[in-house]
């Protein structure tokens, strides 16, 4: 057996992760009302024997406005709670991989149509949209409705709402919340100069447009039971001149390290239709190099990592201290079994798949 970096455990708080490997959050569009259904119950079942240290629900709306889409999950009542609770029940009854969730807000990205319907945005008012907020009222692009820009009152809604959700994902046993401060989103748009252009105390220099992520990443961290993480995910650059970049990036990863934050998943990109993204393999890898070098917390890298070598690498040579899978599994929902083959590693695998093990891989089971 070999020592692949990968599959060896890792800490966090008081959660032990098996191996480097996330599954990350995917939107799935197929929610009604908020509420996960039987297509999330199959969906995070079939990763849920994947093999991986962590699957993460996908994009969790805080409140029902916060949705990018009529379509998506919610964490904001009973009955959104109630589903939640159900599907992640029902995967626990045949996998003890830890699950978190995702908690988010859209802001002004919200209201839009599911990719297969276009992807579009709704206008407030038409069957499936309503009025978008954000930190200033700067449409995402032209065709877009003008959000509404958070007065006080409702800067105080939206985090309490982080902080009843935390407070619902407690309730029902997730085991890690991640704050979604990436990809355009709220938490994002106050990060960026591109979409906050705020004059009060959360607009003007980083620290003063990172005050309202960092009050919401406070607020959440007192309420979510001490024993468990709470991560966040940025974007590491808008990839557009003027935005969020790398070296603020690392400024802000410090100031989330300074105030408790567990973990760091570092993606790219998503709030502003300039952008001019490298894509690639291992393409956003060098920002989570970036914060890993200035934070000492676990950092998570992800995009297009698909080969067992590749990922094997980027935890190798500290690149980062974990791999997110996105795309990835959902196209190879068994991705960990076979990077485990690949690399004389292990994974678990239920009882009622231990006769599959091949008999070359005699170590790569264990139940």
């Amino acid at each position: 057996m070999s020592h692949s970096k990968l599959f060896t455990p890792l800490q966090i708080r008081g959660l032990t992760l098996e191996n480097r490997i996330v599954i990350a959050p995917m939107c799935q569009y197929s929610a009604v009302d908020g509420c996960m259904n039987d297509w999330h119950q199959m969906h995070l079942g079939q990763l849920a024997q994947s093999g991986a240290a962590l699957l993460t629900i996908e994009a969790t709306a805080v409140l029902a406005e916060g949705r990018i889409s009529d379509g998506d999950v919610g964490l904001y009542d009973d009955a959104t709670t109630f589903a939640m609770g159900s599907v992640v029940d029902s995967v626990r009854r045949w996998s003890n991989m830890p699950v978190g969730v995702q908690l988010s807000h859209a802001g002004r990205k919200a209201s839009v149509r599911a990719p297969w319907l276009g992807g579009l945005q709704v206008a407030p008012g038409q069957p499936g949209g309503w009025q978008t907020v954000a930190p200033s009222a700067v449409a995402w692009r032209g065709d877009y409705v003008p959000p509404v820009a958070l007065d006080r009152q409702g800067l105080r809604e939206v985090r309490d709402a982080f902080v009843a959700a935390a407070r619902r994902a407690a309730d029902i046993g997730i085991d890690l919340v991640q704050l979604h401060a990436a990809h355009g989103y709220l938490l994002h748009q106050f990060l960026s100069p591109l979409s906050n252009h705020r004059t009060d105390e959360y607009g003007g220099s980083l620290e003063n447009r990172a005050r309202f992520p960092l009050e919401v990443f406070e607020a959440v961290r007192e309420v979510f039971p001490a024993d468990r993480p709470v991560s966040v995910r940025i974007s590491g650059t808008d990839w557009v001149a003027g935005g969020f970049d790398v070296e603020q990036a690392q400024v802000f990863s410090q100031m989330l390290e300074a105030r408790g934050v567990d973990a760091i998943h570092v993606s790219s990109g998503g709030l502003h239709p300039d952008q001019q993204i490298p894509v690639g393999p291992s393409y956003q890898v060098p920002l989570a190099r970036a914060v890993r070098s200035v934070v000492n917390v676990p950092v998570v890298a992800v995009g297009l990592i698909t080969e067992p070598a590749q990922a094997e690498a980027i935890i190798a040579t500290g690149d980062a201290d974990l791999i997110a899978l996105a795309r990835t599994v959902l196209y190879d929902p068994r991705w960990p079994w076979h990077a485990a083959a690949a690399l004389g590693g292990q994974v678990r695998a239920a009882n009622q798949y231990q006769r599959c093990q091949p008999e070359h891989y005699p170590h790569l089971f264990r139940s």
